[in-house]
């Protein structure tokens, strides 16, 4: 497949590159960092490039220091929706919720903030995870005519994941970049898992060596 002119006409969706799921941040993916220079490489060839930040408020529901006798990965049920438990991270207007200052900004006209309903956690791009309430992407993206995305950040196994899954549910041909992302792989093989089961949805895994001219 040749992947320029495609470029020119899709959207890419960089997710979540911030400090605090970076090495030295409070929910750190083992060599996290080690995307952003191929992210930074691709971003401009794209027609459009947005970005997700998560984007908590201090005491929300996805936090272990929540819920009392809990700790981080535990599991919980809040309202209705299981809910792993994570160290405090990306807390609103704080440095670890920023984005990795190795990434290049530049190319990224649209950032959107997720996770700020203090009682939801939100992994997708496009939905909070009651499946049901919009994060507003979608509309933006279609708005500008855009039918394909392209997917890279962190993490594969989590919010890229949910993010590829959800595009792919709403109608966009999509794209996940391998080695633009990076996974927790927690437990082990569920970086792996995930990769299958998104190529099983129709989602195509790519590299950015395929996609570069």
């Amino acid at each position: 497949m040749e992947y320029t002119d495609i470029l020119r006409s899709s959207a890419l969706v960089i997710v979540d590159v911030q400090k605090d799921f970076c090495p030295g941040g409070s929910l750190a993916i083992k060599d996290g960092d080690a995307v952003i220079e191929t992210i930074n490489l691709i971003a401009p060839r794209f027609a459009y490039a947005a970005a997700t930040k998560d984007w908590h408020p201090a005491g929300h529901v996805s936090f272990a220091s929540s819920h009392p006798g809990t700790k981080p990965f535990d599991v919980a049920e809040t309202g209705g929706i299981k809910q792993t438990l994570w160290p405090d991270h990306c807390v609103q207007g704080t440095p670890g919720a920023d984005f990795h200052p190795a990434l290049d900004t530049r190319p990224i006209s649209s950032v959107i903030h997720k996770g700020g309903n203090p009682k939801m956690d939100s992994y997708s791009a496009f939905f909070e995870n009651d499946m049901k309430t919009p994060t507003g992407l979608q509309f933006l993206l279609k708005g500008l005519g855009y039918t394909r995305v392209f997917l890279c950040g962190l993490a594969t196994d989590v919010c890229v994941f949910f993010s590829a899954m959800d595009a792919m549910r709403l109608g966009f041909d999509t794209f996940v970049i391998e080695d633009a992302s990076k996974g927790v792989d927690v437990p082990p093989g569920a970086v792996g898992g995930a990769l299958h089961t998104l190529a099983a949805a129709g989602i195509l895994i790519v590299s950015s060596r395929e996609i570069m001219p």
